[in-house]
């Protein structure tokens, strides 16, 4: 039999979807994959009764529906503050997982290198070379999550032709500030570097902290393709609906590209999901008060146990450090104490390791999606951590 790909030699499996998988085999409280355990708006799912006894069964236009690209770039167009034009700007996609792929499929040429910064959301190295480009990581350093500007313009020295950005960041929480933003707009600018940015949980900000959108910054929206999903601002992770936003001319080989992928995303859901996009400010204000309850309700119980942590500017993730655990145990790596820890504590999370370039074994991410009983059933199983490890 000839070799397989060697592109994809390295690939392993999801290290996320793995601790899943493992938390479900020993009964733990799963906070490894981000997904909540609370039902979406109500007025979504009563809109999707209705479009299940009506005519959106067969394919939508391939880039998407109408509707449901005119009431996104309404919404969008009033947060980012630039006009968003849902007919040539943009791209419903089959989640932004799909929508970071067929941007990066766009922008990318075998050869080409792609920035990412470090610790980064698992699937980024895996786009780059699936489009053929390499990835060259930035580090972002524990606990402030903070760059070095000169590590990126090394970076953009050495040749890439494209920066990933995520804002919030997965895993680590961090918002980047108007004055990060800046420096790199600048940089992307002087190099002549593409910015996709994913910005999945713009809605999940916590105060004083504020949203920069890279594309809003002077002369960055022709260089920026803009990665979102509905999933996590709607609660609706399976319902896997997503979207670019980028020029003209970058819209018209994403659009190519998205309908080679997956030819189009589910009809029925772009419809009932026109609901939501059509919410008034109270809704965001309200999940943004929701999230932050949660996320100072785990901080107070992680800080109760002992447990060190960061604390997150936006997003909905915790990264833990248990590098006295790993030591204490005489463990190799942390994706070990991960599976000690959902087998002994009853306790899911994610191993740091899978999203650092760097060798750092030292941190575990933890996910506050959840119902505050699960939160506090998790918290209770934590408390007897220094007795079961």
């Amino acid at each position: 039999m000839k070799s397989l790909s060697t592109r994809t030699a390295g690939f392993t499996d999801s290290v996320i979807r793995r601790m899943t998988r493992i938390s479900l085999k020993y009964g733990a409280v799963n906070l490894s994959q981000g997904f909540p355990d609370f039902e979406p708006p109500k007025p979504i799912l009563d809109r999707l009764a209705e479009v299940a006894h009506e005519d959106f069964h067969q394919y939508s236009l391939t880039w998407g529906a109408q509707n449901f690209r005119e009431a996104l770039a309404k919404k969008q167009s009033a947060l980012m503050g630039i006009p968003v034009n849902p007919d040539s700007e943009v791209v419903t996609t089959c989640g932004g997982t799909e929508a970071m792929m067929a941007a990066m499929m766009t922008l990318c040429n075998p050869g080409d290198k792609v920035a990412v910064f470090s610790p980064f959301y698992e699937n980024y190295g895996a786009d780059a070379i699936l489009s053929g480009a390499e990835p060259v990581y930035i580090p972002l350093n524990p606990p402030s999550y903070s760059f070095d500007p000169e590590k990126l313009e090394d970076a953009f020295r050495a040749g890439a032709k494209v920066l990933i950005l995520c804002n919030p960041s997965n895993p680590c929480g961090k918002v980047f500030t108007l004055e990060e933003m800046t420096v790199i707009a600048n940089l992307a600018k002087k190099y002549d570097v593409y910015v996709v940015t994913d910005e999945v949980y713009e809605h999940i900000i916590y105060a004083p902290h504020k949203m920069v959108y890279m594309a809003a910054l002077p002369g960055m929206k022709e260089r920026t393709i803009v990665c979102g999903s509905l999933s996590k601002t709607y609660s609706l992770t399976g319902w896997r609906l997503g979207y670019t936003i980028a020029p003209a001319e970058i819209t018209e080989r994403i659009k190519k590209v998205h309908d080679f992928l997956t030819v189009g995303a589910a009809a029925p859901l772009q419809e009932a999901i026109v609901t939501g996009l059509k919410f008034g400010q109270d809704y965001y204000d309200d999940l943004t008060a929701k999230y932050t309850q949660k996320r100072d309700l785990m901080c107070r119980g992680l800080d109760s146990i002992g447990l060190a942590h960061n604390v997150p500017q936006g997003a909905y993730y915790i990264m833990v450090d248990f590098k006295d655990y790993i030591k204490k145990l005489n463990l190799q790596t942390d994706l070990e104490f991960a599976e000690l820890l959902c087998q002994k504590v009853g306790v899911g999370m994610v191993p740091g390791s899978s999203f650092f370039k760097e060798n750092i074994n030292d941190y575990l991410r933890i996910h506050f999606a959840k119902k505050d009983e699960t939160l506090n059933e998790a918290l209770n199983r934590l408390s007897e951590i220094h007795q079961k490890l």
